[in-house]
Formats: C-alpha cells, sequence, structure tokens
C-alpha cells in the first residue's frame, strides 16, 4: 500500500493529529493556541501551513518534542506508516525526564499514610531489581 500525500501543505494542527502526535485534533489546536507548538523556533498558530523540511516542536507536560515534516498526510495515518511523513528528532533524554517523572511518582507517599502495602512494595521493589 502505497502512502498517499497531500499537495505539499497542510494545516499544522491536522498534520499533529495525522501523524499521531496528539489523539485528536481538538488537543492539537489548543495545543497551538496555547504556545506550546513552534515551527521552526517561532510559536505557531493551527491553521498555520507546514510543509517539508520544516522543523515542529512540541511541549507535552515535562518533554519537549522534535519532529521534522516529511510530507502532509490526506488522513490520519495508521501508527507504522507515520514514519513516511515524519522523523522524530527528539532527544533521548527527553523521554528520560518521563520515565524519571513516573519512578518518583510511585516512590512518593503522603506523609503520614503509614507502611507501603504489598502492592506498593512489589512496584517500588520493581524499579530497583
Amino acid at each position: 500500500m502505497t502512502p498517499t500525500f497531500a499537495d505539499s501543505a497542510a494545516r499544522l494542527d491536522k498534520w499533529l493529529w495525522a501523524v499521531r502526535v496528539f489523539k485528536a485534533r481538538a488537543l492539537a489546536t489548543d495545543a497551538c493556541r496555547t504556545g506550546h507548538v513552534e515551527v521552526n523556533g517561532r510559536p505557531a498558530k493551527p491553521a498555520r501551513a507546514v510543509r517539508p523540511g520544516e522543523l515542529v516542536t512540541v511541549r507535552q507536560g515535562i518533554i519537549t518534542r522534535t519532529f521534522r515534516v516529511e510530507a502532509a498526510p490526506r488522513a490520519r495515518v495508521g501508527a507504522k506508516l507515520v514514519a513516511e511523513f515524519c522523523t522524530d528528532l527528539t532527544p533521548d533524554s527527553e523521554f528520560e525526564k518521563l520515565r524519571e517523572q513516573r519512578r518518583q511518582h510511585v516512590l512518593a507517599r503522603e506523609p503520614g499514610s503509614g507502611r507501603p502495602t504489598k502492592r506498593e512494595r512489589r512496584e517500588i521493589d520493581g524499579f530497583f531489581g
């Protein structure tokens, strides 16, 4: 099956949704409006056209993901086809931030909450064992 390419450009919010950066197009639009999305280092509105070769930076929680636009799909693509439309340039250190945050969340306990339960001990041991 060959990928279907749109013209040379697509709306930024639609592109972010189509290449599975966001689960819904509305989430992509909101991220653009709140300034969490930049194209070539400049804040971008949802209707901005993205073209092949441009760098898109997206702040999602504590990590910042970077993508190079390769093409514009006509519609949302399957996970296996995403690589044909964008290149993920996000450094591994960004994903490590997310792993560290999850680890800290499990280890953090409310003061005075008593001893960890058996389930919580297993989770704690899973990180160190």
